[in-house]
């Protein structure tokens, strides 16, 4: 086949833009003819994949959103691909994947959670309006074919929100690279990672690794910190965010609590870390989730998280009942952080994990775009050279 991929970015950064580079990797090693469609090429295209710059705004984000959803299908339409897939919010796609969830649903949880204000802002806001009419588009109409979710409260939510047909939304949940993330990386990297952090081999460490702190849960985490509860315990925050300077100042006076900021060596912090708690306001499926149960890590986070969904026994402890509880909370990281326990919680965390596999994500989706496919469903020949991270540049300079 010959597909299309779309996204505003291509980059390892963020849980979207790894799975979209996965999965044209994976494509291709199938044998399909993978054309990346994106604004911006942070890093370069998988090689053998052609990479695409469609023209528009990058700045403001509402005029970014608007020229990339309508002038992407376009841009592809071009091309003549069999099939498109999208990752982010065009006006038409064969296929959308539904990364997060419904917006409607993540703006209805953060109005709830942020304020008067804040709620006044959301409602207000032009851009998040344009996203909502487009995810309408999106979810309720004949502009897309199939929806992928990546858990099954994702397709709950799209379902009540937009009374899409349940045969028209699927689950497919992430794989997770189990070589990368693996408890064996503790007895090595993971040592000189505290060494480097200034914690103690025998001090426990809780980690938090999420982009944007307030969508994230971090607030529920830091309270108990605030209050002393858990002095004797350490908090690594890994990950970006708007007021990441204003945390780090505010937190400077407290030894037991780190924030490094956004990380490529996400494993080595892993390996580092006794557990894992995500407390998410909004969370779809948690790719970190499962990248911390493929190192051995125990993890705390939100009901309905898509990498939690196959969890059993013991592991299900780490299921927040009353998020917002911080005794809840508390008491849920004494338990996991049990030394005598934490050696089974540990094996059993791994071997949850490896039910996960990018071999059955892609024998999924690849079932999906044969189903979608607009024309015969065949090996197309490749074309002479395909795009480089330095073509695209140029294609976009002479735009």
């Amino acid at each position: 086949m010959k597909i299309a991929l779309a996204h505003k970015r291509l980059e390892l950064r963020g849980g979207a833009e790894r799975v979209l580079y996965l999965t044209a990797e994976g494509l291709r090693d199938r044998g399909h003819e993978v054309h990346l469609f994106c604004q911006r090429f942070r890093i370069p295209p998988p090689l053998g994949v052609f990479g695409h710059c469609v023209p528009g705004f990058t700045w403001p984000r509402t005029a970014r959103l608007l020229t990339f959803a309508f002038l992407a299908p376009r841009m592809i339409a071009k091309y003549d691909c069999d099939v498109v897939m999208s990752f982010d919010r065009l006006v038409k796609q064969d296929i959308f994947r539904s990364g997060g969830g419904p917006h409607k649903i993540f703006l209805k949880k953060m109005m709830k959670n942020g304020g008067i204000w804040k709620a006044l802002w959301y409602y207000i806001s032009t851009y998040h309006r344009l996203a909502l009419l487009i995810e309408k588009r999106q979810l309720r109409s004949q502009a897309s074919r199939k929806i992928i979710a990546v858990c099954e409260q994702a397709k709950r939510e799209i379902i009540d929100a937009y009374g899409t047909s349940e045969e028209k939304v699927l689950v497919v949940h992430n794989g997770v690279d189990h070589e990368r993330f693996h408890p064996r990386l503790r007895s090595d990297r993971g040592e000189h990672m505290r060494r480097e952090l200034g914690i103690p081999a025998n001090h426990r460490v809780v980690l938090f690794l999420g982009t944007g702190f307030r969508r994230k849960g971090l607030g529920r985490l830091l309270r108990l910190w605030d209050r002393g509860e858990l002095a004797g315990i350490h908090l690594v925050v890994v990950g970006n965010d708007a007021k990441l300077l204003h945390y780090r100042k505010q937190w400077s006076n407290k030894q037991n609590v780190i924030f490094v900021g956004p990380q490529t060596n996400v494993e080595d912090y892993y390996a580092a870390a006794d557990l894992l708690v995500l407390p998410s306001i909004q969370e779809a499926f948690g790719n970190v989730v499962l990248e911390a149960l493929a190192s051995g890590l125990p993890v705390i986070t939100v009901p309905g998280v898509g990498a939690m969904d196959r969890v059993d026994g013991e592991l299900k402890e780490g299921i927040l009942i009353n998020p917002d509880d911080p005794q809840e909370l508390k008491t849920k990281i004494l338990r996991l952080l049990d030394p005598i326990r934490w050696p089974s919680l540990s094996l059993k965390a791994r071997q949850m994990a490896e039910k996960y596999t990018w071999t059955a994500y892609l024998d999924q989706i690849e079932e999906s775009l044969y189903d979608c496919c607009n024309g015969s469903a065949r090996l197309s020949v490749r074309p002479k050279s395909h795009f480089s991270h330095m073509a695209a540049a140029k294609e976009r300079k002479a735009r």
